[in-house]
């Protein structure tokens, strides 16, 4: 079974088509002394965009379309603490018409097993409007450079 459909614990580095190294802060371990939760999505975020970003070629932030977070998701098996360097994969699991889902995992130092791994769900809408919109062309060219294995709606 495809561990993207499967258990996520299966998931591995080589699953993700992007790899983005974050590295922890010293105000994200909290005081059980590892990384919080809520990092984690800070994590999600950061990788998701600063990817789009690169692969796009432009600032998303001033597209006439922006991408919104509807839902996001994680699922936590191992602690990450700073000063660890996390690795973020990021692949695609559902290109729409006007929404994006990614598959996010997050592994630490040296580990082959992801430490989370997550959902995280981009609903594109006019900026003004705030109505939602197709993908736009720069983020849509961006995603075919991951999209290989993802269900097209």
């Amino acid at each position: 079974m495809d561990p993207i459909d499967g258990d996520p614990r299966a998931l591995r580095r080589d699953d993700f088509p992007v790899l983005r190294e974050l590295p922890t802060r010293w105000s994200d371990d909290d005081v059980y002394g590892h990384v919080n939760n809520a990092v984690h999505y800070a994590m999600f975020d950061t990788a998701v965009n600063g990817w789009l970003i690169d692969a796009a070629g432009t600032d998303i932030r001033r597209l006439p379309a922006i991408g919104l977070v509807v839902e996001t998701q994680c699922r936590y098996f191992a602690e990450l603490r700073f000063p660890d360097v996390v690795t973020a994969g990021l692949r695609l699991e559902r290109l729409g018409n006007s929404s994006v889902v990614y598959r996010l995992a997050l592994f630490g130092p040296r580990a082959d097993a992801p430490a989370a791994v997550g959902r995280f769900v981009h609903v594109y809408v006019d900026r003004e409007s705030r109505r939602p919109v197709p993908v736009p062309d720069r983020i849509r060219a961006a995603l075919r450079l991951i999209e290989s294995t993802v269900e097209k709606t």
